[in-house]
């Protein structure tokens, strides 16, 4: 899990970010607009080789007028090796899981501190996986491990954090 948050964060607009620099450009973001609705939303993509990049991803929606997102890209090397789809799609739930977590309890604090009338939502994870396609026997494994975490998960075609998003950087 550290190593989710110690590394960078790359946003379009301000580069590469630390975690915590990245929370302070969604506060910045929130802040713009402080009566708007929000919602903030994890996803993780994968590259299909056996030493796969996983593209992780946190969107924060601005709700009816677009969003920003803060990308993060793990790669293991040598260290681990995933030989099946199955196993990369685990390991994706895994990080985005990992990450929301971390992510509820620092942004949490944050807005409670500093913006605690502003309406928002941190409850989902997209997984990419879908009813059509090689991914289809593996949803009802998926969608528990995200609620087992304490999330609703969101599968293609609405999983756009993770099948859009984080696709593009795979």
């Amino acid at each position: 899990m550290e190593l989710l948050i110690q590394g960078k964060f790359y946003n379009p607009t301000k580069g590469n970010l630390s975690f915590e620099e990245s929370l302070e450009e969604m506060m910045g973001y929130i802040k713009e607009k402080p009566h708007a609705s929000y919602e903030v939303i994890v996803g993780c993509d994968s590259s299909s080789s056996q030493e796969p990049t996983f593209p992780l991803v946190i969107v924060i929606l601005r709700k009816r007028e677009g969003g920003r997102f803060f990308l993060q890209r793990i790669n293991y090397a040598e260290n681990k090796k995933f030989y099946n789809l199955h196993d990369r799609i685990l390991e994706e739930v895994l990080l985005s899981c990992q990450l929301a977590v971390v992510l509820r309890e620092r942004f949490k604090e944050r807005m409670e501190s500093a913006m605690p009338e502003v309406e928002y939502e941190l409850e989902y994870i997209h997984a990419d996986v879908g009813l059509h396609g090689p991914t289809k026997d593996m949803i009802k494994e998926v969608t528990g491990l995200i609620r087992g975490n304490g999330f609703e998960p969101k599968i293609k075609p609405e999983s756009f954090a993770a099948s859009n998003v984080a696709d593009r950087f795979s």
